[in-house]
């Protein structure tokens, strides 16, 4: 078993999550069983209770994980499911310290950092049983945060001996044009300093590194300088493993890690990327949410658009709108809209307002999560005549609770990992929208909600035409909406986007786009 480290320097934000993906599906591609890691150096044992805001979107997982937006790039580039194993923060990593010294495991030791938290990060790397583990260190070398982190990983290196590491470090470049390494210099002085020597360095800069600039950072950096590695500005992140994989980057490894090599395999991965700049159409589609101040908050949306848009060899334009000052003009120019999930009450009757636009527009819809338990609110007020229908987490008081918590969600304390996580079945009905997309009776799709649409009332929007087209069997708890008389108004309880695959986009987004579509060819 090998293990690779991708740590960053200088600042956050530079794609170390995308850089370690990309190093990933190369790798898988030439035969290795490759598993990624993400370390996170915050207290929080998961970012279920961050706002958006704070860190981005919580990336739920199969197994009801509430983890790192990072891991949904995993799971993208390598086309697979993980599980919360493959996510580890400072705060899960304490907590099981103190559960284990509060049982007296510790045999009435002194439990310090040094052994006790890094052997138990140590632990739980070596859990994993791959051809190689892709641990990438969250944060910047010099956190206070992460340090401890490194040096598990440092003992680990030590001890095994089967350890590469890889720094990626942002080189800016000055108004005279120079690419300035000086930066970079510092960010692997402070690695050493924690007793780690990385073997390849990326350096993430807006041009391709110059060979001069490779050469000055090998030289201060203590590597060869073809193993200086350039990671440009791009137009899109799928394109990054194509771009590493022309700098020779998977034998580098192969050779610094000593693995086996497989039989040639092909690199099937380009012929895949290359189908999203071949695009013959172009749609627009506004996404009315409540947190579009910070992209990233819907991630996982914005790339499942990329991959339907593939399918259909359409690009795919996004207009964040933010519900809480929206209005019809807004609107007026796209040919869909999304309306995604949120908790709370701010902006949500924009998002009913941006349903109630797209249902009587016939505009091509798509809610999510929160935005079918909007859609049902806007059809309960103003088709079945319901005036104050709410969701009680809107409204506690409200005279008509068209979405509410389900009995063993009402006396829940805890925040954190308390909700309907996680992959669900759902039980299709035939003759539907929904079946006609997933082309099955049963399909599985992840969750992350706590209120859930009132069975109470099934029947009065069902007599007042809604289609109730997927439910949870178990519970018979509603997983996806339709309107059987417009171009294209479905809604699921589901997040269908945290399944999204280049090779497999989610149906739901891909018939979204293509009702955009026919949309925009019937208008112009």
């Amino acid at each position: 078993m090998k293990y690779i480290v991708v740590t960053g320097g200088v600042l956050s934000g530079l794609g170390k999550g995308v850089t370690a993906a990309s190093i990933g599906r190369i790798l898988m591609d030439k035969g290795y069983d490759v598993v990624p890691l993400k370390i996170d150096g915050y207290v929080n044992v998961d970012p279920g209770t961050m706002n958006p805001y704070e860190h981005g979107e919580v990336y739920v997982l199969d197994d009801g994980s509430e983890t790192d937006l990072d891991l949904g790039h995993y799971e993208r580039f390598l086309n697979t499911n993980l599980t919360g194993k493959s996510n580890m923060t400072t705060g899960m990593v304490y907590r099981k310290v103190i559960e284990k010294e509060r049982k007296g495991e510790y045999l009435g030791k002194t439990v310090q950092i040094i052994p006790h938290i890094t052997n138990e990060i140590k632990n739980r790397i070596l859990e994993f049983k791959n051809d190689v583990v892709l641990i990438e260190v969250g944060g910047t070398v010099g956190d206070m945060e992460n340090a401890v982190f490194i040096e598990a990983l440092r003992q680990m290196a030590q001890e095994t001996g089967n350890f590469l590491f890889i720094h990626l470090s942002y080189v800016p470049v000055v108004i005279s044009g120079e690419q300035k390494t000086k930066p970079t210099q510092h960010s692997i002085k402070e690695l050493l300093r924690l007793g780690v020597q990385p073997r390849i360095i990326i350096g993430r800069c807006e041009d391709e590194l110059t060979e001069s600039t490779k050469k000055k950072i090998a030289l201060f950096c203590g590597v060869k300088p073809e193993d200086v590695l350039s990671d440009p500005d791009i137009a899109d992140i799928y394109d990054l493993p194509m771009i590493l994989e022309k700098q020779d980057v998977s034998n580098k490894i192969i050779k610094k890690l000593k693995l086996e090599r497989k039989p040639t395999y092909t690199f099937k991965y380009e012929s895949i990327v290359r189908r999203m700049h071949e695009c013959k159409n172009e749609v627009s589609i506004a996404i009315v949410g409540k947190y579009t101040g910070l992209v990233d908050a819907y991630l996982s949306i914005k790339e499942a658009f990329k991959h339907a848009g593939m399918v259909n060899a359409c690009k795919v334009n996004l207009k964040w709108v933010e519900s809480d000052d929206l209005s019809s003009e807004d609107l007026y120019a796209f040919d869909g809209i999304l309306v995604p999930g949120g908790f709370g009450s701010r902006g949500v009757e924009g998002k009913i307002n941006a349903i109630k636009y797209a249902r009587e527009g016939k505009i091509p819809f798509l809610g999510i999560c929160f935005g079918l338990q909007c859609a049902v609110i806007e059809y309960a007020r103003n088709v079945c005549g319901l005036d104050k229908a709410n969701s009680t987490e809107v409204d506690g008081k409200t005279q008509h609770p068209v979405v509410d918590l389900i009995p063993d969600q009402k006396n829940i304390d805890d925040m954190g990992g308390t909700m309907r996580l996680g992959a669900y079945p759902c039980k299709i009905e035939k003759s539907t929208l929904a079946y006609k997309l997933y082309e099955s009776e049963k399909i599985d799709e992840r969750h992350r909600h706590r209120w859930e649409v009132n069975p109470n009332y099934i029947r009065m929007l069902e007599e007042n035409g809604l289609v109730f087209s997927g439910l949870y069997p178990e519970r018979d708890l509603v997983e996806i909406i339709e309107l059987p008389d417009h171009p294209f108004f479905i809604a699921s309880q589901f997040h269908p986007e945290f399944r999204s695959r280049l090779e497999r986009p989610a149906p739901l987004f891909v018939g979204l786009v293509r009702a955009a579509m026919r949309r925009k060819e019937v208008i112009t």
